[in-house]
């Protein structure tokens, strides 16, 4: 009987922290990177999109994409990414980490090129083949969270893991920021070249024909980073558990550990199971890890719903309270230039503290501690902005809600968007574990759908007069804020759903040590 864990499983748990695990942060690391530059990106060029494409005949008001087009652009990339999620996670515990991976990160290099290479002049040619390739890359993007998520867990030991799994994420920190930075690059030398006016002065001056350059090059830079990793994942062995424990392969999964953990493990008998394991829809499953899968998916759920909409909308609230000039006031460019400059400081400020606040903390203070905190403080915040919102638009309390703001961003990160990621990669089996986790980040991305078209349309002014063109009244950024508060509170409830992982070697998580006790081992 197979009463103790598989020697390679142990040598995992107890090795000391070395090059091989950086090696894989940064591996796995950038395809996160690139989808978050990837899907953030699309709401520094979306005004641009709009006076570009959009600007009536009569040069009255700068072009603004019409509601439905806006929706669609916005969605394209989350609709591909929920599609994603769901399809690689299967096929990873299906077919094995490894041998799916490159292919994610093969379609984000593809779809990021096409998307900046959208086709014709005509407003409905650009968006519709810039919504295809980006629901295509989005779906590339999806593949990438269960693959390295749970490429990342079961690499790593039991000590250091959630430090590992968490600095994975963060790399999403740096490409929001890196995002931010490029727009800034490519909008300030655009600018510098190709002078402009502010639309009041002259509508047909301020949007110069190379305007339509810049969102194409600001999309296509999201292919560098993915086509720099490929070969070196090409090159990772699959990891050890899924070869011991799924495949049922310990000897090769010892090779495999000893050979990029430079250590010796001795090479096992084959493990060979005496009876069917239970499966996803079983009632073993339901009763084991059900409500844990209703917890983590609840709760990516919720986070996504406020921390996508704040992420895309970003633009709108600033412009709300001024912060950005009304946009004739600004040029094409100078508007793109703007917004990601807004964009890059919360990224700065906020955003990328907060990951590795939770990369340093989350071996000491556990996952289930800093994603409570995550949500409460997020609705704290939200509060503080949303109770007195008239307060924050005058001029002289700009930077007062600028670091209010900021400090939802933090605690979103060094709280529940982080610990959403890599909780699912920890508590479930090896060989539902990448199913499990498409199933918890595919019900995120249903909430980011949701909170990005909702925010879209109820923070729109209830005075139809002050409303953007072709959207019906809302209830206003105020109300909205609001409602995310709540949303946030709903997290903390459904967070005890989940249970701490802490300092737990993964089979004691999952209850595969228990299973282990119906195995036979054959020489």
């Amino acid at each position: 009987m197979a009463t103790e864990k598989i020697g390679v499983l142990k040598a995992l748990d107890s090795a000391k922290v070395q090059l091989y695990h950086f090696t894989a942060i940064v591996i796995t690391g950038m395809g996160f990177f690139t989808d978050a530059y990837d899907i953030f990106c699309i709401s520094i060029v979306t005004k641009l999109l709009g006076r570009i494409y959009y600007t009536p005949a009569d040069h009255s008001a700068p072009g603004t994409l019409p509601p439905a087009v806006n929706s669609a652009v916005t969605a394209a990339t989350l609709c591909g990414t929920f599609a994603g999620q769901l399809f690689f996670g299967w096929l990873g515990d299906k077919l094995g980490r490894k041998r799916v991976y490159g292919v994610t990160l093969l379609l984000m290099v593809f779809c990021s090129i096409a998307s900046g290479l959208s086709f014709g002049k005509e407003p409905a040619g650009v968006i519709v083949t810039l919504c295809f390739f980006r629901f295509w890359l989005g779906f590339g993007i999806g593949g990438d969270y269960p693959l390295s998520a749970t490429i990342m867990s079961e690499y790593a030991n039991k000590r250091t893991r959630g430090g590992f799994i968490a600095a994975v994420f963060a790399m999403q920190g740096i490409g929001i920021l890196f995002g931010g930075i490029v727009g800034l690059t490519v909008a300030g030398a655009f600018n510098d070249q190709y002078k402009s006016v502010k639309f009041s002065a002259d509508p047909i001056k301020s949007l110069p024909p190379q305007a339509d350059y810049v969102w194409r090059i600001i999309l296509m830079v999201g292919a560098l980073p993915a086509a720099l990793t490929y070969y070196w994942r090409m090159k990772m062995p699959e990891t050890a558990r899924y070869t011991a424990l799924v495949a049922r392969n310990a000897k090769q999964a010892a090779a495999d550990m000893s050979m990029v953990l430079q250590v010796e493990v001795q090479p096992e008998m084959e493990v060979e199971t005496t009876r069917d394991s239970y499966s996803l829809f079983s009632s073993e499953f339901a009763k084991r890890h059900g409500l844990h899968l209703v917890g983590t998916a609840v709760c990516w759920f919720l986070v996504d719903v406020g921390y996508y909409s704040q992420n895309l909308f970003q633009k709108n609230i600033f412009t709300s309270i001024n912060w950005l000039p009304a946009a004739i006031e600004m040029s094409a460019i100078e508007e793109v230039y703007k917004i990601a400059r807004a964009q890059t400081l919360i990224a700065l400020c906020g955003t990328v503290p907060g990951y590795w606040f939770t990369v340093a903390l989350i071996d000491h203070m556990g996952r289930f501690a800093i994603q409570i905190i995550g949500f409460f403080f997020m609705s704290v915040f939200m509060f503080g902005i949303a109770i007195p919102y008239d307060h924050w638009k005058l001029r002289q309390n700009r930077i007062g809600f600028v670091v209010l703001y900021a400090f939802t961003f933090f605690f979103a990160n060094f709280g529940p968007n982080t610990t959403t990621f890599i909780v699912p990669a920890e508590i479930f089996p090896a060989r539902l574990r990448s199913t499990c986790h498409g199933i918890s980040a595919a019900t995120g991305k249903i909430g980011a759908i949701a909170g990005s078209l909702g925010f879209s349309y109820a923070s729109e002014d209830p005075n139809p007069k002050a409303d953007d063109k072709g959207y019906p009244p809302g209830i206003g950024i105020r109300k909205t804020l609001l409602i995310l508060a709540g949303v946030n509170l709903a997290g903390v409830l459904f967070t005890l759903l989940v249970p701490e992982s802490k300092g737990k070697s993964l089979e004691e998580l999952t209850g595969e040590n228990e299973e282990e006790m119906g195995e036979t081992v054959t020489a």
